[in-house]
């Protein structure tokens, strides 16, 4: 059983402050899964400035009303998709360049009043892409929409070319289902064999024809406090999992895909393809002996009884590492499993 889709994630907030909980959740591929829901931990939740709520005026219809005047800044940031892995790269961006604006693109406004809370200027879409921006990352998930490709085109559009333009994919499109290696010049799926992989490559070359680059990532997960939610969850619950205990994952933490996005926005680079992930790959068994054998969590899993179903890959971003100058601050799950 993949490890995407066991659930959605439930993330408590208030009016005035992101609660924290506490999981580790795990993504097998696609990384989306969670990306509209709210942070797993707490940023700066500094109320925006006047100034801020004049400059981009929300909008409660598809569209903002025509060409609204904002006054972009060199370092402006615009995330299409402010979920998890939004959210956190906006945190980082602020960090890295004081005094810079971060914009937002929604598929609703269900999350507005959160995102305003923390710095975030938030919108839904806007007309013809009368806004251009120098920084421009994008990051939504291809079920919330019904034409991904025509918005990933509208997000380009948006870009002024003075900066980047950043695609976060996901790993699933590298064509190996034997545990065997791959970094980020192995092949690819053919288009037509799988709809799931073709609307991620079909995404991919409308950036790289844009001059943008893509992030492919490999499994996400993250810690909450209090509240458990995972894959690993759904393994403990069942004891027992009908699936292959060899089937090899490719993890990254929540964190680390956030800065490794940041540090390639920041490079400027043009039509290039990375790879995100934390280059200890484990297989289904691994992980859940990582997890019995950590102390954190009162049930012990039992075993893996699948025999047949399709195995996974060994990813490698040693060049990426090289080129973006990055390195994770979780080299490994067993790693990360020692600090939560």
């Amino acid at each position: 059983m993949p490890l995407m889709g066991l659930g959605s994630l439930a993330v408590h907030f208030n009016s005035t402050q992101l609660l924290h909980t506490r999981t580790v959740t795990l993504h097998h591929h696609h990384h989306h899964s969670l990306s509209l829901f709210p942070p797993p931990l707490t940023l700066n939740t500094t109320t925006p400035s006047s100034s801020m709520a004049t400059h981009f005026q929300l909008s409660e219809t598809p569209q903002l009303q025509s060409s609204p005047s904002i006054p972009i800044s060199p370092h402006d940031l615009l995330i299409v998709g402010p979920g998890i892995l939004g959210r956190l790269v906006a945190q980082i961006w602020r960090q890295e360049y004081p005094g810079c604006q971060v914009y937002s693109q929604t598929a609703t406004t269900n999350h507005h009043e959160e995102l305003s809370k923390i710095g975030i200027n938030p919108s839904l879409k806007w007309t013809k892409a009368s806004l251009k921006f120098p920084y421009v990352i994008f990051c939504a998930p291809p079920y919330q929409s019904s034409d991904y490709l025509g918005d990933l085109r509208l997000a380009a559009s948006c870009w002024n070319c003075e900066g980047s333009l950043l695609f976060t994919s996901s790993s699933a499109p590298y064509d190996c289902n034997d545990n065997g290696l791959c970094d980020e010049d192995s092949p690819v799926v053919p288009i037509g064999r799988s709809p799931r992989t073709d609307v991620l490559l079909k995404a991919e070359k409308i950036v790289l024809e844009f001059g943008g680059s893509v992030l492919r990532l490999s499994g996400l997960y993250i810690s909450f406090l209090e509240f458990y939610k995972g894959a690993h969850v759904y393994w403990l619950e069942k004891g027992i999992v009908e699936s292959r205990p060899d089937h090899i994952l490719n993890l990254i933490h929540y964190e680390d895909a956030a800065s490794l996005a940041v540090a390639i926005l920041k490079k400027q680079f043009r039509g290039r393809i990375f790879l995100g992930c934390d280059n200890h790959p484990l297989s289904r068994q691994e992980v859940m002996d990582l997890v019995n054998k950590s102390g954190k969590f009162s049930k012990k899993f039992e075993n893996f009884t699948g025999t047949d179903d399709p195995l996974g890959k060994r990813l490698n971003n040693s060049r990426t590492r090289q080129e973006v100058g990055w390195e994770p601050k979780y080299p490994s799950f067993a790693h990360f499993l020692e600090t939560i």
